[in-house]
């Protein structure tokens, strides 16, 4: 900017104190006394503003703008004779007022900047100028006009905070030239007494604390690399000249560098990656070809035996329940709660102060959104969630999907609450409880065998209404009703059932194994046993299966009867028995034989008799 230099007469001096070098970096100002303040605006200055969306106000507001939008740097034009004493640059006081230019009065505090006298606060500093020393069209004859550099740090979420923005701040957040404050004044300057008239006063510049500005380095390998084109380094040069930026040469291990040294007025300059993002705009983004990705495409055949989380989705979709997708960040209260978790995987830096850690359980997001429903008048709620949980282990390596120390596992956590059923006709109405529940989870993991164990140390769970999911003798869940101080401290009406199993255990399956179908005639033959009324009947079957022989095909309970022609605390179980030999048609005397090794085994194990 080469701006003609405005000759200064013998004019006042408004003395200026710079007492926040972390608010303002420079400060540039002047006097100018025997303006007319009611001077015309040119039409072709008033043309311009309106094409730029500007209304014109007043001469100096006019001129104020105009050379803010030609130069790209707000400044401002205070009344000289409404300025008390000296202007002071300084960090708000809480407590203090201002009332704007916009009409509007705002409080300040120590977090925002501000331009002020003897009398108090003039100017929220970068963002708008208050309503005290403003200029007016019929008493103001002398004027004080300032450009200044703001670090946009100072100026950054100020004007948010009181529900407007404007120009000014809009630029000043995001960077400004701080070296051609003086140069910018003397352009105002010049439209001012072009139009207004005017004695100029000396200029008087503050410089208190500028920005460095550093060499970034740019590697021109890299740059290939992440453009995707073989520019050459003169290229490359050639663009940061035809751009004004000072480049030379140089090299390390990687190659040839290239090393800018950014000018004042470029903030947007400080790593490669920026340097690399000029020469791709330069050089035109619409001669970089769109090439589609090339990898090496595998095609591979799903595991039979191994079934994906959309399985279980479905399944438990079918059960009545509904999916959430919650944060794997929470509260570190949920995991003090539910998982008795001091010491969870901290984030470095937290979304929000209530989602400062890693879950290591998943019911807590349940309950979380369990309490959003509720809070919405929902009165019956099934949820479930399939994702991962984090803890502390240091058998895990870092790899691809891995990070060392850390565990991972897929788990499915779901909760119900409310009644069993819909509201019907069909069915009393009443609350769910935690067989219900562990139906909805044996179906799920069909076709494995599940027990229960319980389970009386959890720390989410009601301890006598609580068990172990195993499959096996390997624990790989938990199920119960939800421990009545959390039901109490979440506001809870009614218990809630929750579980948590493990993906990965109920991820595999065994395969149904092929068999030929027997080309001979089976036999059928029924047996009832007398037994005592507090033998199970899934007991005495599992005997009969262990007893059978190998022409025994299947065993299945179909009656029991109780009553007349019993003897007191005795039960009748009746059993239909299935027997084929894939070889051979049965006999009379092979089929006998197999019934009476069942007969004796229910005898030698449970005292049972045959039923007359």
């Amino acid at each position: 900017l080469n701006a003609p230099k405005v000759p200064s007469a013998q004019t006042r001096v408004l003395p200026v104190k710079v007492d926040a070098p972390d608010l303002c970096g420079r400060f540039s100002g002047r006097t100018i006394t025997g303006v007319n303040a009611k001077a015309a605006t040119p039409e072709w200055m008033k043309r311009r503003l309106e094409s730029a969306g500007q209304r014109s106000i007043s001469a100096l507001v006019d001129i104020s703008n105009y050379v803010m939008l030609e130069l790209g740097r707000p400044s401002h034009v205070f009344d000289l004779d409404k300025v008390t004493g000296g202007l002071v640059v300084r960090w708000g006081r809480a407590g203090e007022t201002l009332k704007l230019l916009n009409g509007n009065t705002v409080t300040v505090d120590e977090k925002v900047g501000v331009i002020a006298d003897d009398h108090g606060v003039e100017s929220l500093a970068g963002i708008m100028g208050g309503d005290s020393t403003s200029v007016n069209l019929d008493a103001t004859q002398n004027v004080y006009v300032e450009a200044a550099f703001w670090w946009p740090e100072a100026i950054q979420g100020r004007s948010r905070r009181y529900n407007f923005s404007t120009d000014a701040g809009h630029r000043f957040e995001r960077g400004v030239d701080f070296a051609t404050t003086v140069e910018h004044l003397e352009v105002l300057t010049q439209y001012i007494i072009d139009i207004c008239g005017g004695a100029p006063g000396p200029v008087d510049d503050h410089v208190v604390n500028l920005p460095v500005r550093k060499p970034v380095t740019l590697r021109v390998a890299r740059a290939q690399k992440v453009i995707g084109l073989p520019i050459s380094g003169d290229e490359m040069k050639t663009i940061f000249d035809r751009l004004g930026l000072q480049s030379t040469f140089g090299a390390d291990s990687s190659g040839h560098t290239l090393t800018v040294t950014p000018p004042s007025y470029r903030f947007d300059i400080e790593i490669e990656e920026d340097l690399i993002e000029e020469v791709a705009r330069i050089y035109g983004f619409e001669r970089i070809p769109a090439l589609p990705p090339r990898a090496a495409a595998q095609m591979r055949t799903p595991l039979e035996a191994q079934r994906s989380q959309h399985h279980f989705r479905a399944q438990l979709a079918a059960s009545g329940y509904h999916e959430v997708i919650t944060y794997s960040f929470v509260d570190a209260q949920w995991e003090a709660d539910f998982a008795e978790n001091a010491q969870p995987i901290g984030l470095l830096n937290p979304i929000a102060s209530q989602m400062g850690v890693m879950r290591s359980t998943m019911i807590g997001g349940l309950i979380g959104v369990l309490k959003h429903n509720l809070n919405h008048k929902a009165t019956r709620v099934r949820l479930f969630e399939v994702g991962k949980v984090f803890s502390r282990d240091r058998s895990v390596e870092d790899g691809p999907l891995a990070v060392q120390n850390v565990a991972q596992p897929v788990r499915i956590a779901g909760l119900a609450y409310g009644t069993a059923d819909d509201a019907q006709w069909g069915t009393a109405k009443r609350g769910v409880d935690f067989f219900d529940v562990k139906s909805d989870i044996e179906t799920l993991a069909a076709p494995h065998t599940l027990s229960f164990a319980p389970n009386t140390t959890h720390p989410a769970m009601h301890p006598g209404r609580c068990a172990n999911v195993l499959i096996g003798d390997a624990v790989i869940g938990i199920v119960g009703e939800l421990h009545p101080k959390w039901q109490q401290k979440y506001e809870l009406a009614q218990p809630s059932i929750v579980f948590e199993v493990d993906f990965a255990a109920l991820q595999m399956k065994a395969l149904s194994a092929p068999k030929v179908p027997s080309k001979l005639p089976d036999t059928r033959r029924d047996v009832a046993f007398v037994v005592d009324n507090d033998l199970a009947s899934d007991a005495l079957l599992s005997t009969l299966l262990s007893a059978r022989a190998s022409v025994v095909r299947e065993i299945g309970l179909f009656d029991v009867y109780q009553g007349k022609g019993l003897p007191e605390g005795k039960k009748s179980l009746a059993y239909q028995v299935l027997m084929q030999d894939d070889s051979v048609t049965l006999t009379d005397e092979i089929a006998e034989k197999a019934m009476q090794q069942l007969i004796d085994a229910a005898h030698k194990m449970h005292s049972a008799q045959l039923r007359a």
